[in-house]
């Protein structure tokens, strides 16, 4: 035989504050999905370096051989170079404690869509996404090794057409650095020595580039730190 369902009665006041409490946090959740997916990634603690809209602050890099860059659909989208196409922050960058973020897409060809440049004190370092025929992720270069000789090196299957997410944090020497909230690279420096290949020296000090590729960025944006994430 089965038994009746147990009814459960809430009082009156429980279910009043449950209401209300929905009609606030609804605006809340709608308010943070509209920040996430607005270009420009204009999210509290965090500064924004692309606005969605156009390239301000930014300044083409004059590699030689480069493709255009325009924005597109509140990304901004590098066409293939010969052989690297990229941007240079023009404004002022920490040059320490700091993460920045942004999201990056391979569009189309089979090498890095993200080459990204960024300073560590008075020094320069690459964080490489999809290079060596696109499947090499790392730091180019310690101790003169590149990102695929290194020990930060590490082989991903890196998808064309999808949008990664891609953080780098830096707090004195040491570097750590996720794609899609996994942790690919996590060294302290200390002792050795940083730099940049030939190629990318005019990302300096802040910058991103792509190879033979055409790629794809949106939501780029920083904050100071004093702590690792």
């Amino acid at each position: 035989m089965f038994k009746r369902p147990v009814r459960l009665e809430l009082p009156a006041s429980i279910l009043r504050g449950a209401c209300v409490f929905a009609l606030v946090l609804a605006p809340l959740l709608a308010c943070s999905a509209e920040q996430v997916e607005d270009g420009s990634g204009e999210i509290p603690g965090w500064i924004s370096l692309f606005d969605g809209k156009t390239l301000e602050g930014w300044k083409i890099t004059d590699f030689g051989g480069q493709g255009k860059v325009q924005v597109k659909g509140s990304a901004i989208a590098m066409d293939f170079g010969n052989d690297m196409t990229g941007i240079t922050w023009a404004g002022e960058f920490p040059t320490n404690n700091f993460e920045i973020a942004l999201e990056a897409m391979q569009v189309d060809g089979t090498d890095f869509f993200c080459g990204l440049t960024f300073p560590v004190d008075d020094d320069y370092c690459s964080l490489i996404v999809g290079g060596w025929g696109g499947s090499i992720v790392g730091l180019s270069s310690i101790d003169d090794m590149d990102a695929s000789e290194n020990e930060t090196s590490r082989s991903m299957r890196l998808w064309r057409g999808r949008w990664y997410r891609i953080r780098l944090a830096v707090v004195g020497r040491h570097i750590r650095a996720w794609i899609d909230d996994e942790m690919v690279v996590d060294i302290d420096t200390t002792g050795g020595k940083l730099g940049v290949r030939p190629e990318v020296r005019l990302s300096r000090p802040l910058g991103f580039a792509s190879w033979q590729t055409r790629a794809a960025l949106r939501k780029i944006r920083y904050r100071v730190i004093d702590v690792l994430p």
